[in-house]
């Protein structure tokens, strides 16, 4: 048997070097050296561990320590992790969850920002094209949503951005309220985004892509429908009222209302959505697209404009902005004047703007005298408004009152539908003291009860010309219009004021609802305030000649066209109401039956509940 080698001894033909052999065997047996001491000296400390341990019993036994043991093996439990007790809620820093709830954080702005996309369609910026993008963003925000309730979030959130971005002008008077009321309105949009994520979540298939292209602008009609309600603001801000000065769009109202304007538009987002998420879909948006774009055409060369059939010159006294404790006044005297150099221009109907007369002229015979003069001296019926108290009711109202040459005709008409906050507060007794931080009104107006259709005086020649008075507020509405038309109004006449929103987009705004009121009814409409924007369009919703912006102090005589057309929202009204209403309730059917499931996909097995910690649910 051979010896190892040590010492720097060699095989006979080894090269190695002696030097270097030792030095490595020294290093060895310096490892084994300190490897045994290091052993020992564990040996010795287990042994005088043990020994202390011993007499700590020996204590414990005479009564001594045990609570303080105690004690401690308590602290050891406490800063054992227990793994049965689940993580803490709260974001910590460092942690997986800080991360997570940064990026939702993030993704709840982002949803914020995305449905005030739309505001940028209306005026004053007035980008109409961009109404057929805005909702792009906020659909595939929606659709990628991890689960229901994110969806959710993501719509309610896009809604309130959309209200705080559509009508920011009202902060003036709604004040404190206005970011609740704005939270309140978004939940409108909560169950849109649950009908979006569902049809347009993951990779849908062609059935439920199709059903998406009319039920998600059905879901949005709806909204529009809701939020429309007077006490819920009115229908200002509907997205199809951006296209107030497209002639096919025009063409649509006087078919269907702003009501399809608004699907049509919401039907086009949604087709470009599909082709920009689902890229296996593109023929469904290319078909969405093209189904869009038939109508418009179709509508733009295939729906006439009412036939004319006669005109009407009409002047409208925009007297301008006065302030101060004698405003009123000076602003009568300024409509008086800027009215008397309307003599001899032949005019059918002199209009003044909301709020004019600050008194009521059957308790001001001062008041009647002059505004009587005033018809007799232009030779045309002269209609104001009268915010003031009745002296035959109590109560504040604002009230259209026509005079002529022989002085008050008796007609009058009250105001039905009020502004929210700006001509009385909601639930006064618990919310008055909104009055105090913001512009609300100080005193509730009261409501007319009936829309009344006016006729002007008869010059000889046969009847005067029937006049369907509005007073502000009211012309956002689709329905009072109709109703004027109906009962006989072969015009209809505006009378407003936004000085409270005078330098904000409200006035633009105000002024372009007259356009989709012409187009829809086929009757002229003349748009006269007290500070701007006062405005006139013809039957088919054209602008007829220059605006009265908000700078000016003058008058603006126009001539309209005159037209017996009935369109086809006069006789059918709301009808896209009814149809989305009928579509999402179909489609709602179709998704509980499972007739809109994926191919090959089948009902979603219930989770089923387990204790805390066994095998279904390790480690909760």
């Amino acid at each position: 048997m051979r010896i190892p080698f040590v010492n720097g001894d060699r095989e006979p033909g080894d090269r190695r070097q002696p030097g270097r052999d030792q030095d490595r065997a020294q290093e060895r047996a310096r490892e084994q050296s300190r490897a045994e001491d290091h052993r020992d000296h564990e040996r010795d400390r287990d042994r005088d561990g043990g020994e202390e341990r011993s007499h700590a019993e020996d204590r414990d036994r005479d009564g001594g320590g045990g609570e303080k043991q105690s004690h401690a093996e308590d602290r050891d439990r406490d800063r054992r992790p227990d793994p049965t007790r689940p993580p803490p809620r709260g974001p910590v820093r460092g942690s997986a969850r800080w991360p997570a709830r940064r990026r939702a954080a993030g993704r709840s702005l982002l949803a914020v920002g995305c449905g005030a996309l739309p505001a940028l369609a209306f005026p004053a910026l007035g980008l109409w094209w961009w109404a057929y993008l805005a909702l792009v963003p906020w659909l595939l925000l929606i659709r990628t949503a991890p689960g229901p309730r994110r969806a959710a979030l993501d719509g309610w959130l896009g809604g309130i951005g959309f209200v705080l971005a559509v009508h920011h002008w009202l902060l003036p008077s709604l004040h404190v309220f206005f970011l609740p009321v704005a939270a309140l309105l978004g939940l409108l949009w909560l169950p849109w985004a649950l009908l979006v994520r569902s049809l347009l979540g993951g990779v849908p298939s062609v059935p439920r892509a199709a059903a998406a292209l009319i039920a998600v602008p059905s879901g949005w009609l709806l909204i529009e429908l809701v939020r429309s309600w007077e006490g819920l603001g009115g229908p200002w801000g509907l997205l199809g009222a951006s296209q107030w000065e497209l002639p096919a769009a025009l063409r649509l109202a006087s078919i269907g209302g702003v009501w399809l304007v608004s699907l049509l538009v919401v039907a086009a987002n949604t087709a470009v959505a599909l082709l920009v998420a689902a890229p296996g879909l593109r023929a469904v948006g290319v078909a969405g697209i093209a189904a869009c774009a038939l109508v418009v055409g179709t509508a733009a060369w295939g729906v006439g404009t009412p036939r004319e059939s006669g005109t009407v010159r009409v002047a409208l006294v925009q007297p301008g902005v006065f302030d101060g404790s004698e405003g009123a006044e000076r602003r009568f005297d300024r409509a008086e004047e800027l009215t008397r150099s309307l003599a001899g221009q032949d005019l059918d109907l002199v209009v003044w703007g909301e709020s004019g007369v600050g008194a009521d002229p059957a308790g001001r015979p001062d008041i009647a005298a002059r505004l009587t003069a005033l018809s007799r001296e232009v030779g045309a019926p002269l209609l104001v408004n009268v915010d003031a108290r009745r002296t035959d009711r109590p109560g504040i109202f604002k009230s259209a009152v026509l005079f002529g040459p022989a002085g008050f005709t008796g007609q009058r008409y009250d105001k039905m539908r009020l502004v929210p906050f700006g001509e009385y507060v909601p639930a006064r007794g618990v919310l008055g003291w909104v009055t105090s931080v913001g512009k609300a009104a100080d005193e509730d107006r009261r409501r007319g009860t009936t829309p009344v259709v006016m006729t002007l005086p008869g010059t000889g020649d046969g009847p005067g010309l029937p006049i369907g008075p509005l007073i502000c507020f009211e012309s956002a509405f689709p329905d009072m219009s109709r109703h004027l038309v109906r009962d006989g109004a072969a015009l209809l006449v505006v009378q407003s004021a936004t000085s409270t929103f005078q330098d904000s987009w409200a006035p633009d705004q105000h002024a372009s609802l007259a356009a989709l009121r012409a187009a829809e009814t086929g009757r002229p409409v003349a748009h006269a305030t007290l500070t701007g924007v006062s405005a006139a369009y013809g039957p088919d919703g054209r602008r007829i000649g220059p605006v009265l912006g908000t700078d000016a102090s003058a008058v603006a005589v126009r001539e309209l066209p005159l037209s017996d057309t009935t369109t086809a929202y006069v006789r059918w009204g709301d009808w896209p109401l009814y149809l989305a209403l009928a579509v999402v309730g179909a489609v709602c059917a179709a998704e509980g039956s499972g007739a809109l499931r994926r191919p090959g996909s089948a009902p979603r097995a219930r989770r089923a509940r387990t204790a805390r910690g066994s095998a279904g649910r390790p480690g909760r």
